[in-house]
């Protein structure tokens, strides 16, 4: 799965600048555009869309206004959603990261120190 590793060097950044990254290192057009899947749902659906309702740019755009505090109203204005909407993607973030948290805590270190 996606944390099946060690290091995550791109584990940071938001798909839409992996993507550019691929473009920029001359990776195949036609794997770029192709469809993501995910292994919750067998519909050719990307994991944002399952979870989000959203495609990844725009996701990646609100993820980052909630990561950075934009108010709500002035994001909704820029993105031509209600403040309502924005709010609403929000708690969803909140909610989910809360529910996903276990996923990110690293693994207790078990040496013992005599």
């Amino acid at each position: 799965g996606d944390g099946g590793g060690d290091l995550f060097p791109i584990g940071k950044l938001f798909k839409t600048q992996v993507y550019q990254i691929a473009e920029y290192l001359g990776v195949p057009k036609g794997i770029i555009d192709r469809t993501p899947t995910t292994d919750t749902y067998s519909a050719e659906q990307t994991q944002e869309e399952f979870f989000y309702e959203f495609p990844h740019d725009i996701m990646d755009l609100l993820w980052y206004a909630y990561e950075n505090d934009y108010d709500a109203a002035e994001v909704g204005e820029v993105m031509d959603m209600t403040a309502e909407e924005v709010e609403r993607n929000y708690r969803n973030f909140r909610r989910r990261s809360e529910t996903t948290e276990y996923l990110r805590t690293p693994p207790i270190n078990d040496y013992i120190f005599i």
